[in-house]
Formats: structure tokens, sequence, C-alpha cells
């Protein structure tokens, strides 16, 4: 039975009774048990749930925290709190301005005064947010969104990039960001593929790696440093090949294919980095969800890998084992299915693990099962320090949010992450003439899902306009709109009318009649690719086309003979085959952050040269699909009438200058299967202009006991060169670099021939021989 609530027993104990959970000398593990120990029931289960729509239930008409009916509602303490930055939950900040520094820091603070002088034993309240690209808040810096950071073959940016989200976290009293996204992304209709880092398992294991290293702090220790916040690796696993593209559907993948390409990513960073907290995907895989898949949750992410931290819910996750899988008959049977696999917490609201309390005093769940989930929360809170600091200083939130070195690091990382795909030598532009800079993306900077309202985002007009002064003629036109509305949390998605964007192409025909070049961006909108989190909030999308009349608007403005330059702003590739053809010049830039503008602006007119390189295949259609340059010897035989070859493959980027890279050369041609040899390339920049080119490392087993890709990245590394440098790159083979999943499901290096391939995209390399021996 649970003992009565007595507040504020802490605040009478001497210093001599000071029980062993609050001695911040002692170890966590022994603080931990001690205060589990202490503990009733009812606070156990206040632990592993939450609270996010409910939350208007203890605020005022202010929406300010109203401490009776907090106490009133949560007699038991109140264990995790979600995103305190947002004005009432699951509302879009357009309806609902959220909470900037100093109103988040002092919801905080006073959610923290009660939970540590009001409740029996004086436990902090744990906080998350959103911070996949930046801090989703009122004044937060908002970065290029994941998938073109990976764009930048930059691990080192990465890691910079989420170093800043994590201070602008933290210093508003929270502790946790549910970030990175470590899915691998093989189908474009889905519309979350703008969150990942690509299709590659290499590619989004280092940038994983180098995500939670920018969280969390450099090495596996598990304590949180100050300025740092947890890091929570998501979605364990099959979410980015869902059947037919579309969220939340089962991951048709065997075991094989998960070891091979979706594990990967979350096994480096598991073993590499001090994460402390995993989000299980909302799929299925072979028929089991992953909230109860306890093979997944246990034998391999506790087991195979390790992992010693905290495995949370995705959004109703667990709550979806009843209302979206249906192996659950009530919202009882789903938080047992969900606590034996080893889910830890229920996020967002705790609706299923509320019901833990009752059914341990029935019987149906044992209160050691709950006692492992509460111990795993616990132990978040004693190493993130809240017992001892559980307060924020708002000054200091307000200084370091968007200050002047963010927005900095903000536009590099923009800059760095746009890739090249076509130029027939009209970039870069000269700031001279007259430019019509046209489209539906030109004059609104659009961040992309789970943005944030960052001080200033600057458009691509604005940009332009900053960049040139008075040294040319701007003229602007819209061109077309794409959907109605462009709000990524709105539920309801339309089209934008037909016949109003016909009257927009002609406007800007005419605005474009008279000017020596034109600009023109084409893509999405934070509607037309976003997360399908529901049956009346989707954003999958079965064609790759432009949406609306967007081609239309390119093909009128085509037929003005003017030089045009297409910039993409989207959030999945798209199939743009025409454009491709027709265009004088095309970038990708996926959406870029606040800073977009200007980065646009420097790549346009040159200041900075682009470097940056697909972290996708480039389909033409999505009757390819699924698309990915790491296929297997017998897929892509052929098809009538049209071609296998992709629009654009993974790892291609242009320059401005030209580079040339020698043969791959082995320090050794062949090792012992523990053996390791180095691959040395020379990499000389030809042109006339200093740029980045990014060296990759692909090897083939030739031979082997099942199949194997017809390659598969192992190494990359994005140099700068001067006109006429050189520079050697040199990457490592070893047995890790070798190793595949035998007919016996094995994890073994077989002896044979290994062809080792360098080159600066999937499909420009050149290759030599490696031999392992037995």
């Amino acid at each position: 039975m649970a003992t009565p609530f007595a507040p504020m027993e802490p605040a009478r104990a001497t210093q001599d009774q000071r029980p062993l959970y609050k001695d911040a000398s002692a170890p966590v593990e022994a603080r931990v048990d001690d205060l589990i120990a202490r503990m009733t029931l009812d606070e156990k289960i206040a632990q592993i749930t939450t609270v996010w729509e409910s939350k208007v239930q203890i605020f005022d008409d202010r929406l300010q925290l109203d401490v009776a009916k907090l106490a009133a509602r949560y007699p038991h303490g109140l264990g995790h709190f979600t995103r305190p930055s947002d004005a009432r939950g699951a509302v879009s900040p357009r309806v609902a301005r959220g909470r900037d520094p100093r109103q988040t820091v002092a919801l905080v603070n006073a959610l923290q005064k009660w939970a540590m002088t009001q409740t029996r034993l004086g436990i902090p309240i744990l906080f998350h947010e959103e911070g996949l690209h930046g801090y989703a808040a009122v004044g937060a810096t908002s970065f290029p969104q994941s998938i073109a950071l990976a764009s930048s073959w930059d691990p080192a940016l990465v890691r910079q990039v989420n170093s800043v989200i994590a201070r602008e976290i933290r210093a508003r009293g929270v502790p946790m960001v549910l970030s990175p996204v470590v899915d691998i992304a093989r189908d474009p209709r889905w519309g979350r593929i703008e969150e990942t880092y690509g299709e590659d398992p290499y590619l989004v294991g280092e940038m994983g790696v180098a995500a939670v290293e920018g969280l969390q702090g450099a090495g596996r220790a598990r304590d949180l440093r100050p300025g740092k916040v947890f890091a929570t690796l998501k979605h364990l696993t099959g979410h980015g090949q869902p059947e037919s593209g579309t969220n939340v559907g089962p991951a048709p993948v065997s075991e094989r294919e998960l070891r091979e390409n979706f594990f990967p990513p979350f096994e480096q960073v598991v073993k590499r980095t001090g994460i402390n907290a995993v989000m299980a995907s909302y799929n299925e895989i072979d028929g089991v969800p992953s909230h109860m898949n306890r093979w997944l949750l246990g034998d391999v992410l506790r087991g195979e890998w390790g992992f010693r931290g905290a495995v949370v819910s995705d959004y109703s996750g667990v709550d979806q084992l009843m209302s979206l899988h249906h192996v659950a008959g009530s919202l009882e049977e789903a938080a047992r299915r969900a606590l034996d696999a080893g889910v830890d917490a229920d996020l967002p609201d705790g609706l299923s693990y509320a019901t833990l309390g009752a059914q341990v005093r029935a019987g149906k769940v044992s209160e050691a099962q709950v006692d492992k989930a509460v111990r795993r929360m616990l132990e978040l809170k004693f190493r993130a320090g809240l017992f001892e600091h559980p307060y924020a200083d708002a000054a200091q939130a307000e200084a370091i949010t968007n200050n002047s070195e963010a927005r900095a690091l903000a536009r590099t990382a923009a800059q760095r992450s746009i890739t090249l795909l076509k130029n027939d030598g009209m970039l870069p532009l000269k700031p001279t003439g007259s430019i019509a800079v046209i489209g539906p993306s030109a004059a609104v900077a659009r961040l992309g899902g789970y943005y944030g309202q960052p001080p200033h985002a600057v458009s691509i007009l604005e940009g332009i306009k900053a960049k040139v002064g008075d040294r040319a003629t701007i003229v602007f036109a819209q061109g077309v709109k794409i959907t109605q509305d462009d709000d990524w949390w709105a539920d309801k998605v339309e089209k934008a009318d037909p016949a109003e964007n016909r009257r927009l192409i002609a406007q800007a025909v005419e605005a474009a009649k008279g000017v020596d070049r034109i600009i023109l961006t084409l893509g999405d909108t934070e509607q037309s690719s976003r997360e399908g989190w529901g049956p009346t909030h989707l954003g999958d999308r079965p064609s790759l086309d432009l949406v609306g009349e967007q081609q239309d608007l390119f093909d009128a403005l085509k037929a003005l003979g003017k030089p045009i330059t297409v910039v993409l702003i989207n959030g999945r590739p798209a199939s743009t085959v025409k454009i491709s053809e027709q265009a004088n010049a095309l970038l990708e830039g996926w959406y870029l952050g606040e800073q977009g503008g200007h980065a646009v602006a420097d790549i346009l007119f040159g200041d900075v040269n682009p470097g940056g390189k697909l972290p996708v295949t480039v389909p033409r259609s999505a009757g390819q699909l699924p698309s990915f340059y790491n296929v297997k010897p017998s897929a892509r035989r052929g098809y009538l009438f049209d071609t296998t070859d992709p629009l654009y493959p993974f790892g291609f980027g242009l320059s401005y200058t030209s580079f040339a890279l020698s043969p791959p050369r082995l320090s050794q041609a062949s090792i012992g299967t523990g053996g390791t040899t180095t691959v040395a390339v020379d990499v000389r920049n030809t042109g006339a202009r200093e740029g980045d080119e990014v060296v990759q490392l692909y090897i083939h087993d030739k031979v082997s006991s099942v199949t194997r890709p017809i390659k598969e990245l192992k190494g990359f590394q994005r140099v700068t060169l001067k006109p006429g440098e050189v520079r050697t790159v040199r990457f490592t083979i070893d047995s890790e670099s070798l190793k595949m999943w035998n007919d016996s499901m094995h994890h073994v290096v077989e002896p044979g021939a290994f062809e080792i391939m360098t080159g600066n995209s999937s499909v420009a390399l050149q290759s030599t021989t490696l031999t392992v021996t037995p």
C-alpha cells in the first residue's frame, strides 16, 4: 500500500540525518538504491510518466504555473515534463507562441522549486526538449536541417552545431534533448527523410557519433558536463524504409538487413559515446512493434551492445500498441508489454504507464519491474546533477541564446551544406546588372520540421539584396505558391489554387523579361514534406515530382531565353529531370536554417565555393524506388524504356574549381583477417580557386559466402585546398572495415580479394585490390 503523502519531510531532517541519495559524493548507483528504497509505489510511477498536453491544467489563465493546481494534480511528485518552452503542449507556435528564454527559465525554476521543497522526497523533475537542428524554441538558433548537415560530410561541423544546441537548451534548465535521428533513410516518399543523415549506415553513424559528442561531450563518460545535455538516440529501428514510404508503416526487413544497414549507426553511437537515452521506433519489424520488442531492446541494445541507459518511448508509442498495432487490448496491456520489453518512460503524457500502479496492486505487474524503469530514469537525474543544481539562470540563458557566435556558425553550416549539382559556367554570378529572384521560397526562410523560432531568419531574397547592395538591380516575384499554408504543425494540407498560380506565373514572366539572369527557388514547404504523425496529419507522398505548378513556372521562365539558376529548398530528394537538363545551374540546399539566405548568396556570388555532397541518391522517379547506391549485384538489371541510373548519385557534388585524385595506394596489399593497411590518395586542386573536396573510400568483397553490396562507404574526409595544392589523404582499413554477416550469421572477416575504391562520389572511383589471407 502507498504511504500517506507527507510534504516537507526532507526539510525537517538535520545534516547528520541527511539521506544517502542527497550526498553528492556518493556513487550514483548507491544514491539510486537509497532513494528507491524510500519511495512509495505511487512516487515510483510518477518518475516514469510525464506531462505535455495536460500541462494547461496546472497553469493559470496567463499560462503561468499554478502551484496549488500542480500539487493537487501530482501529489506524489512529477517525474518528467515535456517541452517547457512551448506555450501549452501540442499546439503550433504560430497559434500559441512559446516561451522565451526568461519565461522558460521561470517555469523550469518554479517547477523545480516545488519538486525540491514541496514534495515528500524532493526529487527534481527531468525536462526534455526538441533540438534536431537547433533548439525548437523562441529565440534559439536555427541551423540547417539534418539532411543538409549530412551534405557537409563534415563531422566536426556537426559536433560544433550540436554543442551550440546543447548550451542553448541547458541554459534554460533542460538536461535532455530528443536528438539525433540515426535512422538510415532509403525511401524519399517518407516525409521524415529530412530529419536523417541520409541513406548510408557509415555516413549516418559518423554524423550520429559527432552529434552526440556535440550534445554530451566526447568520450564515454555518462555524467553530464556543464553546458551539455543528454542526447536521445532515435528511432530504434527500421523507421527509414517503411512499407510504401508512409510514416510508422511496417519495416519489411530481415535480420540480415537490420544488422548490415539499420543497426550499425545505433551500435556505433552506443559503443563510442556516453549515450544515456535511446528512443524506440513506431514501426513493427517482422510483426513485432519496437515498443514491445524484447529482442531488439533487450538482447541487442542492452545485451550485444552493452547499453546501460534509459529507453524512452516515442510520443504515444506505448499507447499505439493498442490503438495502432492492435497487439494490446487496453492501455494496461500496452503498458505491461512495453515495460516487459524494457521501455523505461512513457512519453509524452504517460497515459499507459499511469495504469501501472493499479496493476502492481492487482498482481498483474511486479514492483521489481517498475523499479528497473524507475532506476534508469532516476539515474539520468543524478548524472545530470539535478539534485545539486536544479535551477537555471535567466540572464545567462538570454546572453547565450542566438549570440553572434551561434549565428556565425549557422551561416558557416549552411554554406558547407549547399551542394552544386550542375553548372555550365553561369556560377558564380557577378553582382552587377539585373537579376530576377523568383520562387515560392525566395522571400521566406524555410526552416524544416521541428523548427525553432529564431529572432530573425534570412530569406534568399534578403541575402541576395544584402550581398549586391546597389551594384545590381533586384526584381522579385513569387511565381507560385506550393501549399495554401506552410505551418508544419497544422493538420490540413491543401495545394495552392492552380488558377492563382497561373496568375503568379504570368507576373513572374513579366517581371523577368527585362533582367539579365534569373535565380529560381523551387522545392517544398514544411507541409509538403514532413512527419505524418497521424491519419489526420499526413506528410508522405507517392510522387517525387515538384508539387503544384512549379514545373510550369520553370518552363515559362526558361522560355524567356535567360540564364537560369535553380536553388532547391526542400525536405526530400526531388525528381527534377527536366530542370536538371535545362537549367544552367542547379543547387541543392535542403532547409538551410536561419542564415540560409546569406549562405545561398555567398555561394551564388562566389564568396564561398560550394563543397557539399549528396547524402542520398536522387532518383529519376518513384518507379526507381527503393534507390540507394550500395545495392546487391543482382539489382538494377534494367528497365524497358528507361534507365536504372539515378538522376544524381550518392556522394556527388561539384565545385567552382577542379580536383584530380590519384588511384588508391595500399601500404600493404595483403593482410591477415585481423590485420590493417593504410589507403593513401593524393588530391590536387587543378583549378584557379580554393575549394573543398570530399575524398570517399568504398570497399567491395569480391567473392563471399552470402551476397554483398557492390560497394560500401568505409571512410571519407573533406579537405580544403588552395589552387595547385596537393594533399595526401589516408584511411585505415582494419577488420571492422571488412567484416560481414556470413551464412551462419556470424560477424566475421572472410579471407579473399577486396576491391578498394576511392574517389569523389560513389560512381567516380578508382580501385586497387587488397588480399586478405586466413
